[in-house]
């Protein structure tokens, strides 16, 4: 898979690492400030602390 998309990207090898970074850059933002704010307001995971108290004799 990377290979074939390193032979579609245009250009010399140095344009091809420069429109990789712009991509990975680009999709690290979307996680960061859409896609992980969104899971973590939709899926609420249960408290699994344990309470320190309770286990004491």
């Amino acid at each position: 898979m990377y290979a074939a998309l390193w032979r579609v990207l245009p250009g010399p090898w140095w344009v091809r690492v420069l429109i990789l970074l712009v991509l990975a850059t680009a999709a690290l933002y979307g996680l960061f400030f859409h896609v992980f704010p969104w899971v973590a307001a939709t899926f609420v995971p249960d408290d699994g602390a344990i309470d320190a108290m309770a286990l004491a004799p």
